[in-house]
């Protein structure tokens, strides 16, 4: 059995494993209360023997023959009794065969056990010396206490340990000698504790081998069910090998029937879903700005080709002809002004997703729009323009971006409706504890396709249209982070050739 357990530890137990030392912690605990148990049980079992040898001691004493306990001197406590019957002692020749079968009695009596009497002046005498056991001698005082206080040592304590003059332990205990209302000194009868000692070490033996033998079987019968305790963390172990960057999909069980695996298996869930969000937020990050890279350098490359072109049209000697001077310069004028709104837009985005510097105040929409009516009819052009504003409208906003915002949208409705038949409405209203601001439009509306992404940067739904008449495609992505900044949203709704809608949701100041 005990060589299985080895084998069985070699192939199933590595060293430092959470098993092994799952395993070796609980085997420790285990002999630890088997020890305290063994030194409980050998103090209780040795106090339980001593107590009974000595209740078992005492009433031999009570039983030994008054004749048996004579010496040289005479009888140790003769009473009224035993006088009568020493006065008939010399009348009777019996008398001395009768004294003679008491004393071949005596070794009989004391093969196993020491007696002594102590009388009252303090005198030890050795009864039993004679006829084999050496009886123990404490010190006097030791002795009158006894027989000063023998009722409270009785009640305490029924027996003391001490050594004979060979230096054999014996266990001692004593008895008044005389009837309880004479004081004739103490009877002291003792006997060897050797026997004891060895039932104890026999008892102490057996416990301890029925010990090695049930920690033996712990580990035999431990090791399988810590195992199977620890299959489900083994499969969360699994499934962390098997997790990575490019595979945060895999997810551990949560039911597995052990609460603490369970709420681990929810918590790094939770972290896998979060690292997944993450990675994929970071590739999205990372294509977005490889896109903006793209666009921003095609932005610029197309003005900076521009000028470049010009200046070596300039160089060759078009600087001669006047006519064509100013031609050229108005181009490079125009596209160095294109440039020049481009590094604007992308400084003011860049400030935007940072931490948007805004100079609240308290702002009435409707004011604001009808103060912007000029400049947007100016824009507008040919086209029909409406208003529809309801008055009072109150919220915090930064004025100079607000603007913005309107110039921006209504500068997409007019590059996308006709010049002669576009109708562009501007409306106000309140709902609840927002204001809501639309611009509408009857131009050609925006594909289904392109609708969720008009709010990227450098994205345009005509990919047909040329980046001189369409712009660089961040207004609407300066306009949406100009209203988030603002706490508000904005959307867009639009049918191709319908017309496009913009609404623009504030949160209003009473």
């Amino acid at each position: 059995m005990i060589k299985k357990a080895r084998k069985f530890i070699r192939n199933r137990l590595v060293p430092g494993s959470l098993r092994s030392q799952l395993l070796v912690r609980s085997l420790f605990i285990l002999a630890a209360l088997l020890i305290l148990i063994g030194g409980l049980q050998y103090w209780l079992m040795r106090d339980f023997l001593y107590q009974s040898r000595a209740e078992g001691m005492r009433a031999q004493i009570m039983s030994i023959p008054k004749g048996l306990l004579r010496t040289t001197q005479g009888e140790i406590f003769p009473d009224s009794d035993h006088e009568e019957q020493e006065k008939n002692h010399n009348a009777s020749n019996s008398s001395a065969s009768d004294s003679s079968m008491e004393r071949e009695g005596r070794p009989f009596v004391f093969r196993e056990t020491s007696l002594a009497l102590i009388n009252t002046d303090g005198s030890f005498t050795d009864i039993s010396g004679e006829f084999g056991m050496k009886s123990p001698q404490l010190s006097a005082a030791e002795y009158t206490a006894l027989m000063t206080n023998y009722q409270d040592y009785h009640a305490h304590k029924n027996y003391v340990i001490a050594q004979d003059s060979t230096g054999e332990e014996q266990l001692i205990v004593f008895s008044p000698a005389g009837p309880p209302s004479e004081s004739k000194g103490l009877l002291q009868m003792g006997t060897s504790t050797a026997p004891l000692q060895e039932q104890l070490l026999q008892q102490l033996l057996i416990f301890v081998v029925l010990s090695f033998l049930a920690l033996a079987g712990g580990v035999v019968l431990y090791i399988p069910v810590l195992r199977r305790t620890l299959v489900p963390l083994s499969r969360m172990v699994e499934v962390v090998q098997q997790t990575d960057a490019g595979n945060l999909a895999e997810r551990f069980p949560t039911a597995q029937g052990q609460v603490e695996i369970d709420r681990l298996s929810t918590s790094f869930n939770g972290m896998l879903e979060r690292l997944e969000l993450s990675f994929e937020a970071e590739r999205e990050s990372k294509e977005l700005m490889r896109q903006f890279i793209a666009d921003a350098s095609h932005e610029l490359r197309t003005p900076l080709t521009s000028i470049h072109g010009f200046l070596e049209v300039l160089l060759r000697g078009a600087a001669d002809n006047p006519q064509k001077l100013q031609a050229a310069l108005t181009s490079m004028h125009g596209e160095s002004r294109r440039i020049n709104k481009l590094v604007e837009d992308l400084l003011l985005l860049t400030k935007l997703d940072q931490a948007p510097q805004l100079q609240l105040t308290e702002v009435r929409l409707d004011a604001l729009l009808r103060e912007m009516e000029p400049q947007l009819l100016m824009l507008a052009g040919q086209r029909n323009v409406r208003f529809d504003l309801t008055a009072h409208v109150r919220t915090a906003a930064d004025p100079d971006k607000m603007k913005q915002v309107v110039l921006n949208l209504f500068h997409n409705a007019v590059q996308h409706t006709h010049e002669n038949e576009g109708v562009i409405t501007v409306s106000l209203n309140v709902s609840g504890e927002h204001a809501e601001l639309t611009v509408q439009d009857n131009g050609s509306g925006i594909d289904p396709e392109h609708l969720p992404h008009i709010f990227d940067r450098f994205y345009r739904s005509e990919s047909s249209r040329t980046r001189k008449s369409g712009g660089a495609g961040l207004g609407l992505s300066i306009t949406r982070s100009i209203i988030e900044a603002h706490k508000g949203t904005i959307c867009a709704q639009s049918k191709p050739g319908r017309g496009t809608s913009f609404h623009i949701t504030l949160p209003t100041v009473q």
